[in-house]
């Protein structure tokens, strides 16, 4: 098992898929070795930014296969099993458990049924109890609808088979989280944004979408801040700030597949009820991104 520690940079990765809408593994391994290349250290594969819940069972288990094949343990991989049923959860991360090559499973807080901090608890323990291998657990309120508070997480981190959280809330959870969990516990921000803070208030680091386009300088700057370099940590922060918030400004990972796909990485469409950009879409993104306006609008794989 290849694991978490001293893992600060974790990419989210995107499903390519094909003009016929299948998924394209070719475009897969050159995306993943272009990644690594650029700092990646880990990643989640069939998260929200893999578009999993427009995929099958069918098609989960041969990505998650596949990609762990493709990494051949490099670095570790963590693959998105949770639902908003407790039963499908546990039955589908016992049996992702049994892919060799996938190393934690990533569970999100049940989304739809609105369950309270009791539901949680009970939902994640169930979970960790059936599990064969480590989990993650994944609170993000903007699209569960539901916020699992810091002591749910707190009491769900002293399950032995729970092993970290991706918490996609403020920067004061995270130093909650940091200061009231056991050291072997991973913090992680599920927000770009708080990449640097993340790290500078004791987090593992974070689990990024900006690493598909920016992942050099999420790694140089968290390279100065390791170097003491606060000065150039910073200054690279603040130059990637509007740039990650750009790729968020239609629904993602629309922004991240046109930039992609205009640097010649041919990853395709998004699957409904997630739209492609159309061309002035384009036209406003390749503008916040400090682009040529028509820089994604002309790309070079169609």
């Amino acid at each position: 098992m290849t694991t978490l520690a001293n893992v600060d940079l974790m990419t989210a990765i995107i499903t390519p898929f094909d003009a016929n809408d299948h998924i394209d593994y070719e475009a897969l391994e050159r995306l993943t070795n272009h990644l690594l290349e650029t700092g990646s250290k880990g990643f989640v594969i069939g998260g929200t930014t893999g578009e999993t819940p427009t995929l099958s069972h069918d098609e989960k288990i041969e990505l998650y296969t596949r990609f762990a094949q493709i990494i051949g343990g490099r670095v570790p991989v963590i693959a998105g099993t949770g639902s908003n049923s407790t039963a499908e959860t546990v039955a589908f991360t016992k049996e992702v458990s049994e892919i060799e090559g996938v190393d934690y499973e990533l569970v999100v807080v049940p989304y739809y049924n609105k369950p309270n901090q009791r539901g949680q608890i009970a939902h994640f323990t169930a979970v960790a109890d059936a599990a064969e291998k480590p989990i993650i657990i994944y609170n993000i309120p903007g699209r569960t609808a539901v916020t699992m508070a810091n002591e749910t997480v707190v009491t769900l981190s002293k399950h032995p088979r729970i092993a970290g959280v991706k918490q996609c809330t403020s920067i004061e959870d995270i130093e909650y989280l940091v200061e009231h969990t056991g050291d072997d516990f991973y913090v992680y921000s599920g927000e770009d944004a708080q990449a640097l803070s993340a790290r500078v208030v004791g987090g593992s680091g974070v689990i990024s979408v900006a690493s598909h386009i920016y992942g050099d300088e999420i790694r140089a700057m968290y390279d100065a801040l390791y170097a003491g370099d606060l000065d150039k940590a910073g200054a690279l922060k603040r130059q990637l700030t509007p740039k990650m918030a750009a790729l968020f400004m239609f629904p993602s990972p629309s922004p991240v597949k046109a930039v992609l796909n205009a640097q010649g990485y041919a990853v395709g469409s998004c699957r409904l009820p997630i739209l492609p950009l159309n061309d002035d879409e384009k036209r406003q993104l390749a503008i916040a991104l400090g682009m040529d306006e028509d820089a994604l609008t002309q790309e070079l794989v169609k």
